[in-house]
């Protein structure tokens, strides 16, 4: 009698697991870049990275296509419920814009995004260096799509006024994931 075939490979999945692990070591400065990034915090980033990669190891058997995008999307979610950023409301837009930066003279701009309050720091990361839509960060950060457009507006303000020559342009937004990798390898 033949043997019945089993459904479920044991080797598949722990080259898929080894490979997932693979392509996530290669993005590991940048995971924690983010996740510094949106908790402001070393001590908070380590903790969201660490959590947010063990998140991963459980559900190892996304497609080895998403997995970049799930690590970073996994990441965000882990931020946003240590942190916890909500929008300011002011009655008044331009009246929230010119109540002042957050961020005075010129610093870089790393520590001019580390500086932001954690509404503006949250959208800016997501949607100018992580290209996520309005909706989608509206919707990770249980806000309105207003909410979100008004503080990449004042992020975008506040740091405009923090770039020294040495700074490296972030026209090119995929840039800023290999940045820190090149500068700390």
């Amino acid at each position: 009698m033949p043997e019945p075939m089993p459904i479920f490979d044991e080797r598949a999945t722990t080259y898929a697991g080894v490979d997932c692990w693979n392509i996530l070591t290669d993005e590991m400065h940048s995971l924690y870049l983010l996740s510094f990034l949106l908790t402001a915090d070393p001590d908070k980033a380590e903790l969201c990275f660490v959590s947010g990669m063990g998140e991963c190891e459980e559900e190892i058997g996304v497609f080895m296509a998403w997995a970049q995008a799930w690590a970073r999307r996994t990441i965000l979610k882990r931020a946003i419920r240590m942190i916890r950023p909500a929008p300011e409301h002011a009655d008044d837009f331009s009246f929230t814009f010119f109540k002042g930066s957050a961020v005075s003279g010129k610093t870089s701009l790393f520590s001019a995004i580390v500086a932001l309050n954690p509404f503006e720091r949250f959208v800016y990361v997501m949607s100018v260096l992580e290209s996520q839509s309005d909706d989608d960060c509206a919707a990770l950060l249980r806000c309105s799509r207003r909410d979100v457009i008004i503080a990449r507006e004042l992020a975008l303000g506040h740091l405009a006024n923090t770039h020294t020559p040495s700074d490296q342009p972030i026209k090119a937004v995929g840039a800023w994931r290999t940045m820190f990798a090149k500068h700390h390898a």
